[in-house]
């Protein structure tokens, strides 16, 4: 007799799961497929059938979507279940602003060594996007985009700044994953060679440009999606035709 695919086949099962890790794990495994969108914005989450994928108790998946809702990732609703939350706009925009100010930060701080290594580090991530792109892997381009601009931050070596990012990531993540085609392939490529070419020159002034210029675009294609799809955002019906949604420049 032939069995039913499990609705949750796209969770990876953890490898060794000890005690202290399971949590941790399952956390992990959701918060994965959530920010890839292989659980959709407004779905309802059974949690049964998580634990049969995952071959654990409910209780490590409770405490993991408890987790989750402290970041904005899921609801729960007494008497009523736990889903996938909507992408809040409201959030991503302050979280970008916050993007915008402390990667501009860490530009100059870059600029300022020019660091052999992380130039080098650069050079390599701006050959593997275009690798990709040229695949069409938007989800490896995806974990490649990430590390571009992670290689910036730590040229500040502040770990409570990565801390800030990394809690804001997950949101941005979800909200970026929705425009990425293509055409957002190429353009990203170009604004990361412009911020890159900043540093190149040693440019502050145009290295920041660069980097902002960059946050700005991803966001106007946001409003505009979200505008064209309110449904999967919280607060998608706000949104007006007006064009200053984002303090640009």
């Amino acid at each position: 007799m032939k069995t039913e695919a499990s609705p949750y086949h796209f969770l990876v099962r953890p490898s060794a799961l000890t005690r202290g890790s399971v949590t941790v794990d399952v956390t992990t495994a959701i918060r994965q497929a959530i920010v890839s969108m292989a659980l959709a914005p407004g779905v309802n989450i059974d949690k049964t059938a998580i634990c049969e994928q995952l071959g654990v108790s409910r209780f490590p998946v409770s405490e993991a979507l408890a987790r989750l809702q402290a970041e904005g990732l899921v609801d729960i609703a007494p008497q009523r279940g736990s889903t996938v939350s909507l992408v809040k706009i409201a959030d991503v925009r302050e979280y970008m602003l916050i993007r915008k100010a402390l990667e501009s930060e860490a530009l100059r701080v870059l600029i300022g060594r020019h660091d052999a290594e992380v130039i080098a580090a650069l050079h390599a991530n701006m050959a593997a996007q275009r690798e990709a792109a040229s695949r069409d892997d938007s989800e490896t381009f995806h974990q490649i985009d990430v590390d571009f601009h992670d290689i910036i931050y730590r040229s500040m070596r502040f770990t409570k700044i990565k801390g800030i990012i990394d809690s804001a990531r997950a949101n941005l993540d979800r909200a970026r994953r929705l425009i990425i085609t293509p055409r957002r392939l190429a353009l990203t490529i170009a604004e990361h060679q412009a911020i890159f070419d900043g540093i190149l020159a040693a440019n502050q002034d145009q290295a920041t440009r660069a980097i902002r210029a960059h946050i700005d675009a991803v966001m106007v294609e946001l409003f505009a999606f979200a505008r064209e799809h309110p449904g999967l955002f919280a607060d998608g019906d706000t949104l007006g035709s007006d064009s200053d949604s984002f303090p640009f420049g």
